[in-house]
């Protein structure tokens, strides 16, 4: 069974009308003339691939569906509701689902847009009725990879350049994210946030990780466990959300993600 994902990226003029196709797909189609807003809109598309085309879709089919569909779908969503919340467009993302699913030789497995660079929200079944929110933070922080029962040559061997035993830094990003029903009490981001920022950003930014954490005194801080020490920082946090995975970014090459299974 075989996965495809596809990014399709538009812009809306929220003052007007938009009616401008323009023709680079990379920036935004539709696209924009002055002030206006952007959106990514991430579909998932699960199924065996054809044997004779080695496709699940063709990509160029999904662009097309979305833009034919989706995007009016967004642009009278835009119009009709200035003032919306996060619950208002998870229902949104749901009607898109249900719009563009029949149009597809394969199951819409995920759809996902993109609010800002650095925030999401997804859905993972037709009706919408999970919400899934994540926000990416950053933080800076040094640390050594070292084992006290292995030899220094050892710890060489394992560890490589992270076992310098002066350290080194890390400009890292963390992305947390909660799900909740897209019905009921409403996810507020300054609230978010604001328990990010102190339940976990705090404790371990600008820190050196092996001495001024206390948990990796005793636990190597890699990534693996940076991003388990994260879920374990935040879980329950969010009440009467849940924290549904933390991912980790060390570098834009290695990221480790963790949930509880």
């Amino acid at each position: 069974m075989h996965k495809l994902v596809r990014q399709v990226r538009f812009a809306i003029n929220p003052f007007g009308k938009s009616t401008d196709l323009g023709a680079n797909s990379y920036c935004a189609k539709p696209t924009a003339t002055g002030l206006a807003l952007f959106f990514s809109l991430w579909v998932e598309l699960k199924s065996n691939a054809n044997k004779d085309t080695g496709f699940i879709v063709n990509v160029s089919d999904i662009d097309k569906i979305v833009r034919n569909k989706a995007v009016e779908i967004f642009d009278k969503f835009v119009k009709s509701h200035p003032n919306n919340s996060f619950e208002q467009i998870g229902q949104l993302l749901g009607k898109v689902w249900q719009t563009i699913e029949k149009d597809f030789q394969a199951k819409l497995n995920y759809l996902a847009v993109e609010l800002m660079p650095a925030r999401k929200l997804a859905i993972k079944e037709r009706e919408g009725n999970m919400l899934y929110f994540s926000e990416k933070f950053e933080f800076s922080a040094s640390h050594t990879l070292w084992n006290k029962k292995f030899s220094d040559d050892k710890n060489s061997k394992v560890f490589g350049k992270c076992a310098n035993k002066c350290g080194h830094g890390h400009n890292y990003i963390v992305e947390v994210t909660v799900k909740k029903p897209t019905k009921g009490k409403a996810l507020k981001a300054d609230d978010f946030e604001k328990i990010v920022e102190k339940e976990f950003i705090r404790t371990i930014d600008h820190k050196n990780l092996n001495a001024d954490v206390s948990h990796f005194k005793k636990v190597n801080p890699t990534v693996e466990n940076i991003a388990e020490f994260a879920f374990k920082k935040l879980s329950n946090k969010f009440k009467p959300f849940e924290l549904h995975c933390i991912t980790v970014w060390e570098n834009d090459r290695t990221f480790c993600s963790f949930r509880e299974e």
